[in-house]
C-alpha cells in the first residue's frame, strides 16, 4: 500500500532504520527502484529496503551513466521513492560530486531527501560503470578524505565505501584501500566488479567483521549468484541495480515495435498491467477518499469491441 498523503510516514529517521536491517541475520536483499512506481512494485512483492542507481537514473533522463547528473537530480528521485513507498533506500553518490565539501552538501541534501544510505566511489570524473574498462582511480588518501567528509556531515546516514581498484590493483590493492576508508569512517565496503567467486570469498576472508554489499549487475563482470550464495560468501547486502530499468527498457521498445508493425496495440495488452491494477498498485482510490468532493471512480471492466 502506498504512503497516502493523509498518513504518516515512518518518524524513525530512515538511516536508523537502514542501520538495523543491516545489523539483522540475513542478507539485505535490495532491488533497484529509482521511481515511484518501482518502489511501490518492489514494496508490493515484499522488498524491505531499496537501492537507487545512479546509471538507472541517468538512462531515464537519456543520459550515459558518466557523472553527468547533480545531486538535485538524485534528490529529486529520492523524494518520490521515500514519499511512494517509505522504505530506507541505499542511494548511488557516484564519486560524491566533488571534493569534500562537495561530499558534504551531498550527504546532507540525500539525508534530507528521505535516504538511508549512500556509497561513495573512488574513481576519478569522468566516471564510468564499475563493470567498464579504463577506470581512473583517484588516490586512496582522496577517497579517505571525502568518506571523512560525508562520516561528518551524515546525521544517521549510513556511509559505504565503494572501491573499484580491484581490476587495477587487484585484491590487495583493493583490500588496503578498503582499510583505509574504513579508518577515515566509513560503515561498510562495496568491492565493485569482483569477477570470481574466488575473488568474492578472498576479500570477505581479509575483512573480517565488516559488512560488505555485493553488486549483481547483469551483462557485468560478475558471474550469476543468489542472495543465499553471497551471503554464504561473507556479504551483508546485494544489490540489483539496473534490472528493472532493463525490463522496462525492452518492453517499452516491443510496445513501440508492435505499434509500428499492427498500427496499435492490440497484441501487447495480454503484457500490460490493467488499469485496476495500476490504480491499486498507487493507491488510487485511497487518494480519492480523502477529498470529499470526489466521486470514486468506476473503472472500466474491459475495452470495448470495435
Amino acid at each position: 500500500m502506498p504512503y497516502v498523503i493523509a498518513d504518516d510516514l515512518p518518524e524513525e529517521p530512515a538511516g536508523l532504520r537502514f542501520r538495523r536491517m543491516l545489523e539483522a541475520p540475513g542478507i539485505l536483499q535490495m532491488p533497484g527502484a529509482h521511481l515511484g512506481i518501482s518502489a511501490l512494485l518492489a514494496k508490493k512483492a515484499g522488498f524491505e529496503a531499496l537501492y537507487m542507481s545512479g546509471a538507472a537514473m541517468s538512462a531515464t533522463m537519456g543520459l550515459p551513466d558518466l557523472g553527468m547528473i547533480t545531486v538535485d537530480d538524485v534528490a529529486w528521485h529520492i523524494r518520490q521513492v521515500v514519499r511512494a513507498s517509505g522504505l530506507p533506500v541505499l542511494v548511488d553518490g557516484d564519486t560524491g560530486y566533488g571534493e569534500a565539501l562537495n561530499v558534504m552538501h551531498m550527504v546532507r541534501c540525500f539525508e534530507e531527501a528521505g535516504a538511508g544510505a549512500v556509497h561513495l566511489e573512488d574513481q576519478l570524473l569522468p566516471k564510468k560503470c564499475g563493470h567498464l574498462n579504463d577506470k581512473k582511480l583517484a588516490s586512496a588518501e582522496d577517497m579517505a578524505a571525502k568518506v571523512a567528509a560525508a562520516r561528518r556531515a551524515r546525521r544517521h546516514l549510513v556511509i559505504i565505501a565503494r572501491t573499484d581498484a580491484a581490476a587495477s590493483e587487484g585484491i590487495e590493492g583493493a583490500v588496503a584501500r578498503a582499510r583505509m576508508y574504513l579508518d577515515a569512517g566509513a560503515d561498510a565496503i562495496f568491492p565493485e566488479a569482483l569477477t570470481t567467486r574466488e575473488m568474492f570469498v578472498e576479500f570477505a576472508q581479509r575483512m573480517p567483521g565488516v559488512k560488505l554489499l555485493a553488486n549483481m549487475t547483469e551483462f557485468g563482470r560478475t558471474p550469476f549468484f543468489t542472495a543465499a550464495e553471497f551471503e554464504a560468501m561473507g556479504y551483508a547486502m546485494v544489490i540489483w541495480p539496473v534490472s528493472h530499468l532493463r525490463v522496462a527498457a525492452r518492453g517499452m521498445e516491443e510496445l513501440y515495435a508492435a505499434i509500428r508493425r499492427d498500427g496499435g496495440t492490440q497484441n501487447m495488452v495480454g503484457r500490460m498491467q490493467t488499469r485496476a491494477q495500476l490504480y491499486e498498485t498507487i493507491g488510487y482510490h485511497d487518494y480519492e477518499a480523502l477529498d470529499a468532493s470526489l466521486i470514486r471512480t468506476v473503472v472500466p471492466e474491459g475495452m470495448p469491441q470495435g
